[in-house]
């Protein structure tokens, strides 16, 4: 039997208008601290940004996604938080903010191929 791994994930979610608390379900971030392991996924569905705001600048989301994909890769040079540890990023990554990326609260699973889970979360939340 193939060995589980504990891991904790959060959606990614886009807020055009922060003050209306209305967002769309954009990516997944899952962080599993035994496996060193770490990793961002963002799609982003131009349709369903326009229906909650149509003056929002979808070229302006996905450089805010670039740059919260490359802290969670540990490869953003402009900010400190990128040479943190995964464990100190993923708490970054996933700390109640308020902007035009945020995630929801982080939640537990355990899985034997975290790469497949991060797919199938994408899958069931977001496309």
């Amino acid at each position: 039997m193939p060995e589980k791994h504990l891991y904790e994930y959060a959606i990614i979610r886009v807020v055009p208008r922060v003050e209306k608390e209305e967002f769309i379900n954009v990516g997944v971030v899952l962080c599993s601290i035994q496996q060193q392991y770490l990793r961002c996924i963002a799609v982003l569905n131009e349709q369903k940004l326009k229906a909650l705001d149509p003056e929002t600048d979808p070229e302006t989301i996905r450089k805010h996604l670039q740059a919260f994909i490359q802290v969670c890769e540990g490869k953003n040079a402009n900010s400190p938080i990128s040479k943190e540890p995964i464990a100190s990023r993923f708490r970054w990554l996933t700390a109640v903010r308020s902007s035009i990326i945020q995630t929801s609260r982080p939640h537990p699973g355990i899985s034997p191929n975290l790469d497949e889970t991060v797919d199938a979360l994408l899958k069931a939340y977001v496309q």
